[in-house]
This record gives C-alpha cells, structure tokens and sequence, in this order.
C-alpha cells in the first residue's frame, strides 16, 4: 500500500464518495490538499494562490491541526490570522470540526476547553486564532512554530512586519495562502505576498477553478461570460493582475470609517439590506443615520445561512427597533423577491420598501433612464459621499474588509467581501435623496 492510499484509509476515503460533503470535507479531498496537508515537511514554508471557493481554507485548517496532534512538540503554537476576527473564527472551526472527528480525546476540555480564540491538545500544542488587523500589533509577544495568514495578498506590510520575528526563536515557518490581490502598493512596492510567490524557500501551491471539482462548470461558464476578463483571471483562476483597481483607496477608508454604533434615535434612519440566500453568501443589514446633512453608519449586522423568511424577520426587527427608520433599500433581482414581496405585503415596511436593484438603471425626473447601473451609480455616489466627507462609516474591521475589497475593470464594479458595501451603498443612497424620495429604477 503506498502512502497516498494509507492516507486515504486514515481519513475513511471512500471512492464511491461522489458528492462533496461540506460538514466533513476530509472524506474527499482534492491531491493537491493530500500533498499539502500530509507530504509537506512540517517545517516548511509554504504558499498557496488558490481560487475562490477552491478549498484552501479546508486544507490549512486540517493541517493545523495535524501539526499539533501528529508532528509538533509542547509549547508549539500555530497561529491563524485573519483580516477580520470572523474570517479567523471560521478557519478555527473548521480546525475544531476536524479535530473532533479524528482526534476526540486528545483536545483539553474543562478550564482549556475550546473557545474562538484556541484549540489547546494533551500534548502541550496547540491552534490560536485572533484578527491581523491593520498593523498586526496586537500580536506582539507570541512566539509560534506555524504562522498561517489567511488572505495574505490583502494583508499589510506593518502586520508582516510585527508577526514575522515571533517565528525567529523556535524556527518556526508560515503557509500563507490567499486569491491574488494585484502584486503592488499604491506607491510601487511589491506586496509581501507577491514576494513569497517568487521566494524559493516556499513550496508553491496553484489551484485555479478548473482543477476544483466542486466548482459548477455551468457557474463557471456564466461568470466567465458575465466578469470582466481581469475579474474572471483574478477570481477564479488565480493569476495576478495588476490592470484591476481598488474603487476605495486606503485612504478613503480610511477617512471614513471613524465612525462608532449608536442608537439614540436623533435622526432620519435608512436600512441597506444585501439579500443573500441560505447556505449561499452572507447577508447584511446596515443601518445609517442622516443628522445635520451628515450620514452617519450606525450598525452593521451580518447572518448566514438565512431563508428568506430569517431575513423579513430581521427587517421587522430593525424597523420596530429603529421607530424613525425612514426607508428601506433592497435589492428586489433574484433571491431578493422573496424578501421585497413580504416587505410589500405589510402593511409597516410597505410604503418604506424601496427596490433598488443592482441590474436596473436609474429614471429622471423626464423618465430618462442612466446609461449607467443603478449598481454603478450608487458605488459612485457612496465613494462621492466619502471623498467629501459626508458619510461616517464604522471603524470596524470587517466594514474596512468589504471596502478594500471593491475593484473596478473594464468599468465593472466587483468584489470578493463584497455583501457589507452594498448594504451601505444601498442606505446611503436613500440618505442623500432623502429630500426626494420618489426614486423609481426599472429594469430593462
């Protein structure tokens, strides 16, 4: 029996196993996956320019945690980073679900039990996990054997700089993994995750959506068609390119996103809601606050997994808990239906519901439709909005995430932590009209 085949008796691989099973993914792991998580040395750094959605985040959670059980000694750490905490926590679940399954009784329990921020085993190691942030500096200290940065093509270089001696002492090594991102800064300086792609001390992994079975080749097909051709090349096959353009540079957002939660009710509030369906992408609502001609971010909630149903229900929610809420911005395409029905059937959200809906194009006052997407047009007026310092949004991380990850080619408006921007752009929309409410858009 060669040692692919003792791998895959170890993780009960079954052949007949077609469909992938998304509650336990190591019973049909991909090659590349085996070689990643069992052939690689443990010492070894490594790097990983993968697809969406093409199972890098699976592989690096299962070998954090073979790291710890199979390999590492006590006192040897791994540490999962992430931009956001959310992002972070759901590598570390993943690593959770996997250890589990294969290795029940080596994780702590009682006062060491498992929380979102580790995973301690009996044998002295274990898997940390909190948000890179935007400098990193809140992980000063540690020292760790295994250093894994999630999305690192998006990550700074003041994390990189605040996180990389902690490997020094132990020699320790770092897999970093991310869909590419452009290979330079604004000012012309390559990206630590460019340089790692042509460092020869990093085993290199390239996974583009046609070698992930998983992926729906119709799917593929569309959004091959729909996407700029830079977009589809970046997103979903995994190849650098620099032609694409952040819409919000750092330095809007960074002199947007000041803001604080707040809910005294001393406005005109407007809700943005990006449907999403269940088990599909997340949805968001977001809640701004326009006072004195100033709009200001109030709350930003995220839920995953919804029925339609779970979203109306957060709607009704936040309409009685905001008494002032003046109008509603939803995207009626698609999944969205469902969502505006419900709202225009009562008799509360009626007259609030407003479709805004990424495929139409705006109507004048003559009934002139835009050559624009009401899509584009309410991405322009939120970066307009922000450039003049009309908008607060939230200093929150996973807001600043979904900003940084907006770019624009070909005049296509795109991201891939896309879902918290269109629920801002869709309240701020309402907001600056808000002295003209009779917005109507119509589809082609």
């Amino acid at each position: 029996m060669n040692s692919t085949e003792k791998i895959k008796e170890e993780l009960n691989y079954k052949e007949e196993a077609k469909e992938f099973d998304i509650n336990r993914p190591w019973l049909t792991l991909d090659q590349w996956q085996i070689d990643y998580i069992f052939k690689t040395d443990p010492n070894e750094n490594c790097f990983l320019l993968c697809t969406r959605q093409g199972g890098k985040t699976t592989a690096m959670s299962i070998k954090a945690v073979e790291l710890c059980v199979n390999h590492y000694k006590k006192g040897e750490f791994v540490l999962i980073n992430s931009i956001t905490e959310k992002q972070a926590y759901h590598m570390l679940a993943k690593s959770l679900v996997y250890a589990e399954a294969k290795y029940y009784s080596t994780i702590k329990r009682g006062n060491d039990k498992p929380t979102m921020h580790k995973i301690l085993f009996k044998n002295g190691t274990g898997i940390l996990c909190y948000a890179a942030g935007d400098t990193g500096e809140g992980l000063r200290g540690y020292t760790i054997k295994k250093l894994m940065p999630d999305e690192g093509s998006r990550m700074t270089e003041e994390y990189f700089i605040a996180v990389l001696p902690m490997l020094s002492i132990i020699r320790g090594s770092m897999d970093i993994r991310s869909t590419p991102n452009g290979t330079k800064w604004p000012d012309g300086t390559e990206k630590f995750f460019f340089k790692c792609s042509k460092d020869e001390t990093f085993k290199k992994f390239y996974i583009s959506a046609d070698d992930c079975p998983r992926h729906d080749p119709e799917f593929l097909a569309r959004q091959k068609e729909r996407l700029p051709k830079l977009a589809y090349a970046q997103e979903y096959m995994a190849l650098f390119t620099d032609e694409m353009q952040r819409l919000f540079s750092e330095e809007i957002v960074a002199k947007a996103c000041t803001g604080k939660r707040n809910s005294n009710l001393q406005g005109d509030f407007f809700l943005g809601v990006d449907v999403a369906g269940f088990g599909k992408d997340e949805c968001t609502f977001e809640v701004g606050e326009k006072l004195n001609k100033i709009i200001y971010h109030r709350e930003s909630i995220i839920e995953k997994r919804n029925f339609t149903t779970d979203t109306t229900r957060k709607i009704f929610e936040l309409n009685n808990k905001y008494k002032y809420l003046k109008k509603i911005g939803i995207d009626d395409g698609g999944i969205g239906f469902g969502v505006f029905s419900e709202l225009m059937n009562d008799e509360n959200t009626r007259r609030k519901t407003i479709p805004l809906n990424n495929s139409s194009r705006e109507v004048d006052y003559l009934g002139e439709r835009s050559k624009k997407l009401l899509k584009e047009e309410m991405y322009f007026k939120l970066m307009s909005l922000m450039e003049q310092g009309k908008i607060i949004l939230l200093d929150d991380d996973e807001v600043k995430a979904s900003l940084s990850s907006i770019q624009i080619s070909e005049g296509k408006i795109f991201g891939s932590y896309s879902h918290i921007t269109e629920g801002i752009m869709r309240f701020a929309w309402l907001a600056e009209k808000a002295k003209n409410l009779n917005i109507s858009a119509h589809t082609f």
